[in-house]
């Protein structure tokens, strides 16, 4: 008898710890807060910086303006630290947009200006930190080049612009190169840049104690296939592989990386066969455990795809679903996994979808914020 009363107070307090786990987990995720910065495009002096916090236990999402008075900051970003935050001055006149930076207090959540720099190219559009936060790079996709600058202490120091060269078959949008990605490898030693214009991944050893710190890698490019338009890639946290938003031709490119050689793996639509309409595939994003893919695409589709990642890195669909708003040029997930917030350019919204972890899958809520032509967002902790 002593052993019946002893087992069953066994499985009792068992019981008690299980549950009390799970109520630990299901509080916490309840409790959660998640904040964001906001690159956009402006109409007026009052727009600028923004900031996003989306409160899931309330279905709240509250939004503000950090840095009014600056044109077109597109595209923002932050160290890992969040002290200091970058963005571009997205604007197309004579002597090339602008590279700001900021120190960020995350106590007030306030900006405060420390540097402008041109960028050295028409209409900047993308930023990037190697890793070890010594150099920003900035991608200017109207004047087909990119910028380098060594940081210090919140300064930019001028380091390089690269020229790009080329066109491709596209008459309206490849007749001269447009930078629209510039992303370092994990590996730290070289920078990938993705040309719209040209149908190329470009290739560029980086050496930071050199006083010319990227320089063309050998092979210095991978063409895509023709009319693709290459625009945002990511690499896998492996190093392998690259997967590369096809904008013209609404896709996503599957491409081994082996010592700086690329080649083509597998191609992946954005839209489904039976699809009518305009198309132009935007944003790409892993799931912070690198087993999903999602992939947005704007044009008439307005829709998220999203794929299962393969041990080998192929990728497998697993559905597409529409965006919630109009024009999805950006996308985030939570660094928990647990959400993905959708900005949408044409109709002043960001939606939320909840996040399946286990099979990917996106389920829309019932909640949006407003903010003037969003077209980028910035995690922070």
């Amino acid at each position: 008898m002593k052993n019946k009363y002893f087992f069953n107070s066994i499985l009792l307090t068992a019981y008690l710890i299980i549950n009390s786990c799970d109520e630990a987990q299901q509080e916490e995720k309840v409790e959660a807060t998640y904040s964001f910065l906001i690159g956009a495009y402006t109409d007026n002096e009052n727009q600028g910086i923004g900031l996003l916090s989306f409160d899931p236990e309330n279905n709240l999402i509250q939004t503000k303006i950090m840095a009014p008075g600056i044109s077109n900051p597109s595209f923002v970003i932050a160290n890992r630290a969040q002290t200091l935050v970058f963005a571009v001055e997205e604007t197309g006149s004579e002597g090339g947009g602008k590279v700001l930076s900021y120190k960020m207090d995350r106590q007030t959540n306030t900006l405060e200006l420390i540097d402008t720099q041109s960028s050295f190219g028409k209409n900047p559009c993308y930023l990037s930190l190697d890793q070890k936060e010594e150099f920003l790079v900035v991608g200017n996709y109207s004047g087909g080049n990119f910028s380098a600058y060594k940081i210090n202490n919140g300064k930019l120091e001028h380091a390089q612009t690269y020229q790009h060269e080329g066109q491709s078959i596209n008459p309206d949008r490849q007749g001269s190169p447009h930078v629209h990605s510039v992303v370092f490898h994990p590996n730290g030693k070289q920078l990938l840049v993705g040309d719209l214009g040209t149908d190329k991944i470009h290739l560029y050893d980086f050496n930071p104690t050199y006083a010319v710190p990227f320089n063309n890698a050998n092979p210095a490019y991978y063409e895509v296939e023709a009319g693709s338009g290459p625009r945002h890639l990511i690499i896998h946290p492996n190093g392998s592989p690259v997967y590369l938003v096809h904008e013209l031709t609404a896709e996503i490119g599957v491409y081994a990386y082996n010592s700086g050689t690329i080649s083509k793996i597998q191609t992946m639509p954005l839209t489904d066969e039976d699809f009518v309409g305009g198309v132009s595939a935007a944003e790409v994003r892993l799931s912070p455990d690198a087993k999903f893919l999602y992939a947005s695409n704007r044009g008439d589709a307005n829709e998220i795809s999203v794929f299962e990642i393969e041990k080998d890195g192929r990728l497998t669909f697993v559905e597409r679903v529409k965006s919630g708003g109009e024009m999805p040029r950006n996308f985030i997930i939570t660094k928990d996994g647990e959400y993905l917030l959708s900005a949408h350019q044409a109709s002043n919204t960001i939606t939320v979808f909840d996040r399946n972890q286990k099979n990917g899958k996106l389920t829309k809520m019932n909640v949006e914020g407003n903010f003037n032509k969003p077209s980028y967002l910035f995690g922070l902790d």
